[in-house]
C-alpha cells in the first residue's frame, strides 16, 4: 500500500506540473490573443482614419473638378465674345504689321536707305 501511495503521489505531482505548464501556455496564448486584438483594433482605427482621409480627398477632387468645369464654361463664354479670326489675306499678326511698318520707313526715307547692323 505504501508503494501505491508513492505512485499516486508521483502521479499527482506530474499532474500538477502538467497543469502548471498548461496554465502557463494558456496565459501565453491569452496574452498573444490580447496583443492580436489590440493590433487588430489599431488597424481598424487606422483604416477608419484612412477612409476619412480618402473621403475628404474625394470631396476636394470633386470640388476642384466642379471649379474647373465652371472655369471652362466661363472661358468658353469669353472666347465666344472675342472677335473671330480674319481671313488669311488680311495682315493681322504682329509680324505682318512689323513688315508693313518697315516698308513704310523705307518709303519715307526715299528708297535710298543706308542699312546698318543685322539688316545690312
Amino acid at each position: 500500500m505504501l508503494t501505491e501511495l508513492e505512485t499516486l503521489s508521483q502521479n499527482i505531482g506530474r499532474l500538477i506540473e502538467i497543469s502548471q505548464r498548461h496554465h502557463e501556455a494558456r496565459r501565453a496564448l491569452e496574452k498573444q490573443l490580447a496583443d492580436a486584438r489590440a493590433e487588430c483594433e489599431a488597424a481598424r482605427a487606422e483604416l477608419e482614419q484612412m477612409r476619412e482621409e480618402r473621403n475628404a480627398l474625394q470631396a476636394e477632387r470633386d470640388s476642384l473638378s466642379s471649379k474647373i468645369d465652371d472655369a471652362q464654361v466661363r472661358l468658353n463664354a469669353i472666347l465666344e465674345k472675342l472677335p473671330r479670326a480674319k481671313a488669311h489675306a488680311e495682315p493681322d499678326n504682329q509680324l505682318d504689321l512689323l513688315a508693313s511698318s518697315q516698308q513704310e520707313v523705307e518709303t519715307e526715307a526715299g528708297g535710298d536707305v543706308t542699312r546698318h547692323g543685322e539688316n545690312a
